[in-house]
């Protein structure tokens, strides 16, 4: 629901079931590379995380034997919420707010994005002997619970 206005709820599903298991590994669209620019890294992240949230939830979906364009799919579930909230704005305030609600979503998924960069930014966990990626640690995540970071992070760590 809070992702509606940005027009990016299917951050909510690849960022907990799919950045938090592959979080700085080069599998990961929304780790940053070493050298790698913001604006290198943000469409990669974007488009990237939009088809890993899809194949994620087209693979749980298949596990409980329902169709990819079921009821239940989150991410329809969280585009709908963003037009049902678009829809109404435009029915109060008509479009001349569309443009408006584009720039902030803009740089709301932006802000996400950011976050995203500068907490892993060049960080990535090894493979051991079994060719596995070690167990992530506080060690992968430039972030930490300090005045600092809090400001920088926009306290979305």
């Amino acid at each position: 629901v809070t992702l509606a206005q940005t027009c990016y709820g299917h951050f909510y599903i690849e960022h907990n079931r799919g950045h938090h298991v592959r979080v700085a590994t080069p599998e990961d669209p929304a780790t940053s590379r070493f050298g790698e620019s913001f604006w290198r890294f943000l469409p990669r992240s974007v488009f990237g995380s939009l088809k890993s949230a899809w194949e994620l939830e087209a693979t749980r979906l298949k596990r409980l034997g329902r169709p990819v364009l079921h009821p239940s799919n989150d991410v329809l579930n969280a585009w709908a919420m963003s037009i049902v909230l678009w829809g109404v704005l435009t029915a109060i305030f008509g479009w001349q707010i569309l443009p408006f609600a584009a720039l902030q979503a803009v740089y709301g998924f932006s802000l996400l994005e950011s976050v995203n960069f500068l907490e892993h930014y060049g960080l990535l966990r090894q493979k051991n002997e079994r060719g596995r990626y070690e167990r992530c640690t506080p060690e992968h995540s430039w972030n930490s619970d300090h005045i600092c970071t809090n400001i920088f992070l926009y306290h979305l760590q």
